[in-house]
């Protein structure tokens, strides 16, 4: 008889953020257990020393690895026998780069929540030091893992839809048309904080993750843009809604448009590309659906394990956990990101399998380019290489 073959050991996670309240934090644990790839062994789960052990306790960790500061949790963890493969960063905008800083030096992989850092010198900075280190880098932009998605990819990637001609990407939400931020609502708080998110407010937040969904989709990044910010909440101190054109080197026109005071809408993310030949439709809050249509031949939703699919996306369609009309969604669609990335460290490949540095950087250069379009009132504006 053959010897049993052993299943790969779980990978060891920390995280830094994320503690009690904290809603991305409760989201990156589920999608690292999700796939039972990752065990949580320690954290900094609060820059408040008290909160940060009631958060541990909670999450039934080791009192010796619920750290006070990240700082500390680097340096213990990387000297361990038993420490971390990986840490997650769930902080406010303004700490991704000096945490993943100290966790690439101690020579442990990062998970890090977008944007990657608040500017794009930062981004290209840590990009340097992570590849000098030889350190792998993930960055969650979870909409690019939703198996429709990763299908509508594949199929335009084989020419399904022609020669690319529209782009058109929307994320509307209405979750800050009141000024929350006034009213001690800690989310609003630090989002609507250039200390803490950064220069770019919606853009940032929500409009890096429509532009990402369109690049990854599509395979194009636009050459030039013309954009608006704007501030429809009195007082309020970054913009809370977005308007760019686009420009595609190979011809194809776009529009990306995002808000935050969008009136009725919860976290409604669209995206539609159409071609010479074909147009696919994807919306966010229906997301085992894929509408393509064909010119000349109406319309076909494409579901998630269901029938008709091109042959160059039946293969990537099929990238799911429950079967056919049992719903698959957000929470699925990130552990597939923590799923990959465990792959990548377990195997690397030539071309990872989930966003990284590279995305990170091409996200800052599109808001820098759009912040510089606003300030010469929605000039054409190139972004850099």
């Amino acid at each position: 008889m053959s010897a049993p073959v052993s299943a790969p050991r779980r990978l060891r996670l920390g995280m830094v953020g994320g503690g009690q309240g904290a809603f991305i934090g409760a989201v990156h644990r589920i999608a690292a257990r999700l796939d039972d790839d990752w065990q949580l062994v320690a954290g900094a789960f609060s820059s408040d020393a008290e909160r940060a052990r009631a958060s541990g306790a909670e999450l039934r960790l080791d009192p010796a690895r619920c750290y006070g500061d990240w700082q500390a949790m680097a340096r213990a963890e990387a000297a361990r026998p038993d420490g971390i493969d990986a840490v997650a960063i769930v902080t406010p905008n303004h700490l991704h780069v000096p945490v993943a800083t100290a966790f690439i030096e101690a020579g442990i992989a990062v998970i890090c929540d977008k944007p990657l850092a608040v500017s794009l010198d930062e981004a290209r900075g840590l990009q340097r030091l992570a590849r000098a280190r030889r350190v792998p880098f993930a960055l969650t932009h979870n909409y690019s893992a939703y198996p429709v998605i990763r299908a509508a990819r594949a199929m335009v990637a084989a020419g399904e839809i022609g020669t690319l001609r529209l782009v058109q990407v929307e994320y509307a939400q209405d979750w800050l048309a009141e000024p929350l931020e006034a009213g001690g609502h800690k989310q609003a708080a630090w989002r609507t904080d250039p200390a803490q998110a950064g220069p770019a407010g919606c853009l940032g937040d929500i409009g890096t993750h429509a532009a990402q969904l369109a690049e990854f989709v599509s395979g194009q990044t636009p050459a030039q843009i013309s954009a608006e910010l704007h501030r429809f909440v009195p007082g309020r101190r970054v913009d809370d809604h977005v308007q760019v054109q686009l420009r595609y080197a190979g011809g194809a026109r776009g529009l990306l448009w995002a808000s935050q005071v969008a009136t009725g809408e919860a976290n409604h993310l669209r995206l539609r590309l159409y071609g010479s030949r074909a147009a696919l439709h994807w919306d966010q809050e229906a997301p085992e659906q894929l509408w393509l249509n064909r010119l000349g031949e109406g319309s076909l939703c494409l579901r998630r394990g269901g029938h008709g699919w091109p042959e160059s996306a039946a293969g990537l369609a099929g990238v799911t956990r429950t079967p056919a009309g049992h719903p698959e969604g957000y929470l699925e669609a990130f552990a597939q990101l923590y799923r990959d990335f465990a792959a990548d460290l377990r195997d690397p490949q030539p071309s990872p399998r989930v966003p990284g540095l590279a995305d990170g950087v091409r996200s800052l250069a599109f808001v820098e380019t759009v912040l510089a379009s606003t300030a010469r009132d929605g000039a054409w504006t190139t972004l850099p290489d």
